[in-house]
């Protein structure tokens, strides 16, 4: 796709954070009746630290709605959001209608890697073969048939090949022994035949049951792609090629594919040409978002990571106290679609933040902390430590 002509529309900063704030549920008259509607929105939720589900579904919930109810609904008895493994090999929660396309277009080609490297491995520190993985994989499969759901401990129980060891790293400086059954589950979970199911523990607990679940849909890889493209642009655009790059983790040439097929249109911003659906042409308006809004989003919020070009709502200069080393953002403070501080939680429950910038405007830190309040009022006795720590956080958590 050419990336030197536009359609001759500009979209400024100011443009696109109003996009953000109606499209991501963040303005206060936009907020959502279900947690499927907040998913549906952000197309999908991260999942790699537990907690961040709930609350980015919290922050965008509307008043009088219980977010661990709710989500726990969608996730565990209603089953119309899945927790699984997409892009970048990153857990996401997807609305369930999404799911088929979240695999054909990503994890399948990831999976299938996975599981190479598996045997690979099993074939170079230990005397198990392909075959052998075969016969774990169906004794799994059939006592999470009987059982419904069981922990990995469970399975290591009644599966005792999954507590077999093998020499991970032959000949490297990595070389040592790894337990099987870790890895064999993420192959089966990356493949779709079993997927987390209710945490041993509270909503934030990390530690997951497994279930059998039905194979995913079969569809087409390229219209799998589309339609992922499709579904992110009208919640993302305008975003650049990088972007989208990033946020699927494919090559440039299946971005470019994808954006073809969906007939994306190309336009101007301060950083290049992006890209919007060829029916999202019409300007956004910042006065259409309502009253000043402000939100404490989680560590790994899908909008703070939604892109990979940010100057337009982060001020670079807040990188280091809001990122850790390896690129993953911490609790953040918005205030009309900028990021201008961060939160966090002490020991004791309180819900702590500080603001790092004005932003665009004076900002008005008694409607930031009524978000704080919100937040503190349905977390109530829950503590919540981000899976990736970042320095702000840290010190925030500690004062």
């Amino acid at each position: 796709m050419a990336e030197a002509r536009t359609q001759g529309r500009t979209i400024g900063p100011e443009e696109r954070r109003a996009r953000l704030a109606l499209r991501h549920r963040l303005a206060a008259g936009t907020r959502a009746a279900t947690a499927e509607e907040v998913a549906g929105s952000l197309v999908a939720l991260h999942a790699t630290d537990a907690a961040t589900v709930f609350l980015a579904a919290g922050a965008r919930l509307a008043a009088g709605r219980d977010p661990v109810a709710e989500v726990e609904r969608a996730l565990y008895e209603e089953r119309t959001l899945t927790r699984m493994h997409g892009m970048r090999h990153t857990l996401f929660v997807v609305p369930s209608a999404l799911a088929a396309v979240v695999h054909s277009s990503t994890t399948d080609a990831a999976s299938a890697r996975e599981r190479t490297m598996l045997v690979r491995h099993l074939a170079a520190g230990s005397d198990h073969d392909e075959a052998w993985l075969a016969e774990t994989e169906r004794r799994v499969l059939a006592e999470l048939a009987a059982r419904g759901e069981a922990t990995g401990a469970e399975l290591g129980t009644a599966v005792p090949r999954l507590r077999e060891k093998y020499v991970y790293g032959v000949g490297t400086s990595q070389e040592g022994p790894q337990p099987v059954g870790s890895r064999v589950l993420r192959v089966l979970g990356m493949e779709g035949r079993i997927a987390r199911g209710r945490p041993q523990g509270g909503w934030t607990s990390s530690r997951f049951r497994w279930a059998a679940v039905p194979p995913h849909a079969e569809v087409a890889r390229d219209g799998a792609q589309a339609e992922l493209v499709r579904q992110w642009l009208a919640a993302y655009g305008p975003a650049t090629e990088a972007d989208l790059k990033w946020w699927t983790g494919w090559k440039v040439t299946d971005v470019r594919r994808a954006l073809a097929a969906v007939g994306a249109v190309p336009v101007a911003l301060a950083e290049g040409v992006a890209h919007v659906l060829p029916d999202d042409l019409d300007p956004v308006r910042p006065e259409e978002t309502g009253e000043p809004w402000a939100a404490l989003l989680p560590a790994l919020d899908p909008t703070a990571m939604g892109w990979q070009s940010r100057d337009w709502y982060l001020d670079p200069a807040l990188r280091p106290a809001l990122f850790d080393r390896s690129g993953n953002v911490g609790p953040t403070v918005w205030w009309n679609g900028r990021i201008v501080g961060g939160w966090a939680q002490r020991p004791d429950g309180e819900i702590v933040w500080r603001r790092l910038t004005d932003g665009d405007g004076d900002v008005d830190d008694f409607v930031i902390a009524e978000e704080a309040g919100r937040l503190a009022d349905w977390v109530g006795d829950t503590r919540i430590t981000p899976r990736f720590r970042t320095p702000l956080e840290k010190e925030l958590s500690a004062a």
